[in-house]
């Protein structure tokens, strides 16, 4: 590779860029980075928070660069994941993730774009990485032969947005986008630095020396003991700054006020423009191509009712709503927090969610309010660690790791915003809008059940069906089945997905790149039922060559028991199958059981 001058960054110093790297960084696909903020409207929480996806962009070329020469990939390979970092937020549109948020809400608007509904970022990087840098002459000489342009950068596109399966070599990939990979690396860095928020340590020396290939993928770990130690230690650290990142910047009320302002806005300005005889969903591709953030907010400006300019002045000028109330997993109850962490994965559902709410509000006090609901997303799921010839998962050798994958799955934060005259009224009404809440959350439980599937919901019926199945209860105490690992869960899931009646509700993809079947999705959602207080997950310790290991047990709560029963009318055939393949499979099922006080049992 011909290095020619870098780039001098403020964390890292001088950044080496080589003469293909500034052709790509010189086009006007890059040049539109430079213009849109990394964290949206952070700035207004954080006055330094203005640092941009360019800059990003060349961080996590330089930590890529790090964890491939680490790995000891040839130079071919070194050429394509710089490329594959320097490119891999190129389809981000303006201002963070609010057009993806509009697009999960209003699905009319998604863009169909080659038989591909569009909704996300990084559906817009593959198909720009993909179809623009190859017809580019100097770009495309600079491959081994111009006519291999197109399969290069094809391959640049599957490693820029984490596409293992399409990979020979899916450490390629993994180094771009996985669970401990040079885009958090340096966006962790680069947020906490420019917020001022020591976020925790992340010790790039220490992952960066940790990281080995084992069977064509990335691990973590150590040859000798206290190499393992330190490895785990980092990555620990690591996933506690990951855990911090939501709950210092993304969930701080000043964000949340100014982010869900800007989607209002963005959104009226949309219904106005469609009103007036335009095509959204053909217009919504340059949010991801074309506009930065000062295009998105003119084109709400020319496009949007007098309340949504009203909005985008007030952004401009700093006057962004304060919250009334807020509300998180430490003043809702578990059954209140399991419907919301459902609302809000489905955007039509969170969209009436929000609006409702703010209706009802605004009718009893006559305050004009908005609503955001938002949840962490992007738990750890896939990180693997090698102790000695032996793989297994990050979360299942370290119980810190578990603890924070945890924690990062309960972080909800559900705000009500308003203008600061109004809040002598609204202070008043927390109660209020918790009853509201939670006597709203059922109903829209119900519209989503009609319109899809919801496998979580299949999942804490197979905790349901057991429950009833093995539990007894006499002289005062309850003795309930303890599942003995999430082994059994995924295999429980996989067998009863593979029915036709349950097909559609166990919709979980399996694979089996680690030797056995496993999901990440049945993972997160496992992990969201016991944060979320529906199931309680035991720590217990065993042997297995001469060396001591964690294993998972799970059991049913108390509120995961009322939920179930709650939805379970709704899954009436459902549950009738779930129920006759565990009195058929019972035996064959590896429990232990618990014995704890009825009392005790029903008030925890």
């Amino acid at each position: 590779m011909c290095l020619s001058s870098g780039i001098i960054d403020p964390i890292y110093g001088h950044v080496v860029i080589s003469e293909f790297e500034w052709l790509i960084i010189n086009t006007p696909e890059m040049a539109r980075l430079r213009r849109i903020q990394q964290l949206g409207l952070a700035d207004f929480a954080f006055p330094g928070a203005n640092h941009t996806r360019f800059e990003h962009s060349v961080g996590t070329l330089f930590i890529a660069d790090r964890i491939a020469k680490a790995l000891g990939l040839c130079g071919d390979e070194i050429i394509k994941v710089r490329i594959a970092a320097l490119l891999h937020d190129i389809g981000h549109c303006a201002f963070s993730h609010v057009v993806e948020s509009v697009l999960k809400r209003n699905p009319a608007y998604q863009p169909v774009i080659g038989g591909k509904k569009f909704v996300c970022h990084e559906m817009f990087t593959r198909y720009i990485i993909s179809n623009s840098f190859h017809t580019k002459p100097k770009i495309a000489g600079c491959v081994e032969s111009p006519e291999k342009a197109e399969s290069f950068f094809e391959e640049i596109a599957q490693m820029a947005t984490g596409d293992l399966d399409a990979l020979s070599k899916p450490y390629l990939a993994q180094i771009i986008s996985d669970d401990i990979d040079a885009d958090r690396i340096d966006f962790l860095l680069r947020d906490s630095y420019h917020t001022g928020v020591s976020l925790g340590l992340v010790d790039v020396d220490q992952i960066v020396g940790s990281l080995s290939l084992s069977n064509g993928r990335m691990v973590l770990g150590g040859p000798i003991s206290h190499d393992e130690d330190m490895a785990m230690i980092a990555a620990e650290s690591m996933l506690i700054a990951r855990a911090h990142h939501y709950s210092a910047i993304i969930h701080n009320p000043k964000t949340q006020g100014a982010r869900v302002m800007l989607l209002h806005a963005l959104e009226d300005a949309l219904i106005n423009y469609e009103k007036s005889g335009n095509d959204v969903s053909a217009t919504i591709p340059k949010f991801f191509t074309l506009y930065n953030d000062s295009d998105l907010l003119n084109f709400i400006e020319a496009n949007g009712e007098a309340s949504a300019k009203r909005l985008i002045m007030n952004i401009r000028n700093a006057n962004i709503l304060g919250a009334v109330s807020r509300f998180t997993q430490k003043n809702l109850n578990p059954r209140t927090r399991m419907a919301l962490s459902t609302i809000a994965r489905s955007g039509v559902a969170k969209k009436m969610f929000e609006v409702e709410l703010a209706k009802r509000f605004e009718n009893k006090y006559g305050a004009p309010v908005l609503v955001d609901l938002d949840i962490a997303s992007g738990i750890p799921k896939s990180t693997r660690v090698k102790i000695g010839e032996e793989e297994s998962f990050f979360y299942d050798e370290s119980a810190l790791a578990n603890g924070l994958v945890r924690a990062i799955s309960r972080q909800i934060s559900l705000c009500v915003f308003s203008r600061a005259d109004y809040n002598s009224r609204l202070l008043q009404a927390s109660d209020d809008f918790l009853l509201g809440i939670e006597s709203l959350s059922p109903e829209l439980l119900r519209f989503i059940r009609n319109e899809n599937y919801l496998p979580i919901e299949g999942l804490l019926l197979i905790f349901y069906s057991a429950h009833r199945m093995f539990s007894k209860e006499s002289d005062g105490r309850i003795t309930m089945p303890r599942l003995r690992n999430i082994n059994v869960i995924y295999r429980l899931v996989r067998e009863l997905g593979e029915m036709d009646k349950l097909h559609n509700l166990l919709d979980y993809s399996f694979h089996n790149h680690y030797g056995f079947p496993y999901s990440d999705r049945l993972f997160e959602d496992i992990q969201l039922l016991v944060a979320m207080g529906m199931v309680d997950e035991d720590l217990r310790y065993f042997e297995k060559n001469g060396r001591w290991k964690q294993r998972y047990e799970y059991v049913m709560t108390s509120d995961g028991l009322e939920y179930a029963q709650m939805i379970s009318p709704a899954y009436h055939n459902e549950l009738k199958v779930i129920d006759n393949y565990l009195a058929v499979n019972k035996h064959s099922i590896p429990r232990d059981t618990v014995s704890v006080a009825s009392k005790r049992y029903k008030h925890t």
